[in-house]
């Protein structure tokens, strides 16, 4: 702290590292840290390709639920493991990143199968009739 009470403008890489921080450094990522969020987008990579190539669920709704579900886990993964989000982190702004990421994340998810499920019930099927009469 200053002498009129006010953090510092900067801060001393020695004070933050020892504690005498102002609640503005950087989170800090480990080896363990790093396996951990490597072997968990391992696994939510392999999930959705099991889903999809086992046809694990009859319903395909279901199968792109589940998938849009795990996608979401693992960017919340990566934000938290590899770009080291956390609470603590910047004086709270990381986590407002990571709310504002899941708002465009749901928004990107939500456009897509819109798009998706009107490209898929307004385009025009061919009948084997309608191929003949093609130019």
């Amino acid at each position: 702290m200053s002498a009129h009470g006010q953090a510092p403008l900067h801060e001393d890489a020695a004070e933050a590292h020892h504690g005498h921080s102002n609640g503005h450094q950087a989170g800090h990522g480990t080896l363990k840290g790093y396996l951990i969020g490597f072997a968990l987008s391992v696994i939510l990579t392999a999930i959705p390709f099991w889903l999809v190539m086992g046809g694990v669920f009859d319903s395909k709704l279901l199968t792109a639920f589940m998938i849009m579900g795990l996608a979401v886990v693992q960017i919340v993964v990566h934000m938290v493991y590899f770009l080291h989000m956390n609470p603590r982190s910047e004086g709270g702004w990381t986590m407002m990143a990571l709310l504002f990421t899941l708002v465009l994340v749901g928004i990107t998810l939500a456009g897509s199968l819109w798009v998706m499920h009107h490209l898929n019930t307004n385009m025009m099927t061919m009948s084997p009739e309608m191929m003949k009469n093609m130019p």
